[in-house]
């Protein structure tokens, strides 16, 4: 089971605070650090000192970083072009030395959009079928060939689409809980399909209907990686347990029964039955920046037990 990190950083956080994290990331022995692509706060935070660009932010942490993987969940479709998106990653995967992997999902967060005057449209998941088809068409087009294409919402004629990412095939990661049409893109389109914050039996319902979309796409189901995001809340005791769920403004027992929290023991337990619903990795939603002990912990009593 792998364990990645990630972090919300619209609810406050800076650079210097997202670069510490990644770096004690790399050094606890996670495997990557991801962030979420939001640029408004939400629930009862001031978000202060304000947003920062993931994009930007990996870039940075690109040069700042040797081992470890690093992406989004998710990044918003409606706030890039495909085109200047496939440029973007392509560049901080060059920056990295290979290490990059694009989460993209169709953007939903109407009030972030009001905030900045980023438009909002209303056929978001069909624009994302087209940015899919547009970004890993432009990476898989050959050097020295041109990419075109006609959509409905983007048109591109002869783009030389360049530059190329250093991988080969960097990964692309769809992630949701919808029944039908996300399936049938993640089988399409998709390295990795995360469900988030999705339960136990809910996982393994989504994890199948992928899988089924998957071969109807000419794909194996076992192409795909399989994976899960959760609210992290370890403590070695329970007072250190209540103690990370106040400063994250969460009840101990909700945490239990929706994320992974409790005692070392309890949350390998959880882990465990999300594996053998076929995940095989976990991102970690770690929503108190500050508390580099709360990594300490997961990778030396819950890492250390998952092999």
């Amino acid at each position: 089971m792998d364990l990645r990190i990630f972090t919300e950083p619209q609810q406050g956080a800076d650079y210097d605070t997202l670069l510490t994290v990644a770096k004690a990331t790399e050094d606890l022995g996670f495997d990557a650090f991801f962030r979420s692509d939001h640029y408004l706060h939400m629930g009862d935070v001031d978000g202060l000192p304000g947003p920062t660009d993931a994009w930007i932010t990996l870039a940075g942490l690109a040069r700042e970083t040797r081992r470890i993987r690093l992406g989004t969940l998710m990044t918003a479709g409606t706030f890039r072009l495909p085109g200047v998106l496939a440029i973007q990653v392509a560049q901080v995967d060059q920056m990295s030395g290979g290490r990059v992997e694009l989460g993209l999902g169709a953007g939903w967060y109407e009030e972030e959009h009001t905030a900045y005057g980023i438009p909002f449209p209303k056929e978001k998941l069909a624009r994302l079928e087209e940015q899919l088809a547009i970004v890993t068409g432009m990476w898989r087009t050959p050097v020295g060939e041109r990419f075109s294409y006609a959509g409905d919402f983007y048109q591109l004629t002869d783009s030389p689409a360049l530059p190329k990412p250093a991988q080969s095939r960097l990964p692309i990661l769809i992630g949701g809980l919808g029944l039908s049409r996300t399936p049938r893109l993640a089988g399409t389109y998709a390295d990795e399909f995360n469900a988030p914050f999705a339960s136990v039996e809910d996982s393994q319902t989504l994890f199948a209907r992928v899988r089924k979309a998957a071969e109807e796409a000419g794909r194996k189901g076992d192409d795909l990686v399989y994976s899960n995001a959760l609210v992290a809340c370890v403590g070695k005791d329970d007072a250190e347990v209540a103690r990370r769920a106040a400063a994250i403004g969460r009840e101990v027992e909700e945490l239990k029964t929706n994320g992974l929290a409790g005692s070392p023991a309890e949350v390998v337990d959880k882990i465990g039955r999300y594996a053998e619903a076929g995940s095989s990795r976990i991102y970690l939603q770690i929503l108190d920046l500050k508390d580099l002990d709360h990594l300490d912990l997961i990778a030396s009593q819950v890492g250390s037990q998952l092999g």
